[in-house]
């Protein structure tokens, strides 16, 4: 009988240290990105053709979402022959027009019909989405997740693994 309760003791520890990271959308990790749908670019539209997608599901009001521009610039930066970095707000456009500070040097658009929000379900931003150059999601959550955290170094291991 002992062996029996040692072996349950074992697989919840197993079971709490494998639970998956909190995340404020639906999952599709592991899964076909759904399409990209924007009902207006602000900037030109990207090349995405073989490259790693950043989604940055955001908003002018949020600042978590202000305080990861700087760190999106970044990879957009460093990654540029890899990924590429889309921020998509719900707001309208005027509105994301009028925001100077911080600049968003990637690209970016908007859908005030939230499609894509309803699609992933997001329910808390700013929620980060990486698709593979093979369309699959590879990524996803608060790029501020103590723990898992949205990093050059996790981004670099992605781009290398693929």
């Amino acid at each position: 009988m002992r062996p029996f309760f040692l072996l349950i003791a074992l697989l919840s520890l197993c079971h709490i240290n494998a639970q998956d990271k909190k995340i404020w959308a639906k999952s599709f990790i592991n899964q076909e990105a759904p399409e990209l749908v924007v009902e207006t670019w602000l900037t030109d539209k990207p090349d995405t053709e073989g490259k790693f997608i950043l989604i940055d599901f955001w908003a002018t009001w949020c600042g978590p979402c202000k305080k990861a521009i700087p760190e999106l610039n970044a990879f957009h930066a460093k990654f540029k022959d890899n990924l590429v970095v889309i921020g998509i707000s719900d707001e309208p456009s005027s509105k994301v027009k009028s925001m100077k500070s911080p600049k968003m040097n990637y690209y970016s658009a908007i859908d005030t019909q939230k499609r894509l929000n309803r699609i992933y379900e997001v329910q808390g931003i700013p929620h980060c989405v990486i698709i593979n150059p093979e369309g699959i999601v590879v990524w996803e959550g608060w790029p501020h997740l103590e723990g898992h955290e949205l990093t050059e170094e996790v981004i670099d291991k992605l781009i290398k693994n693929n």
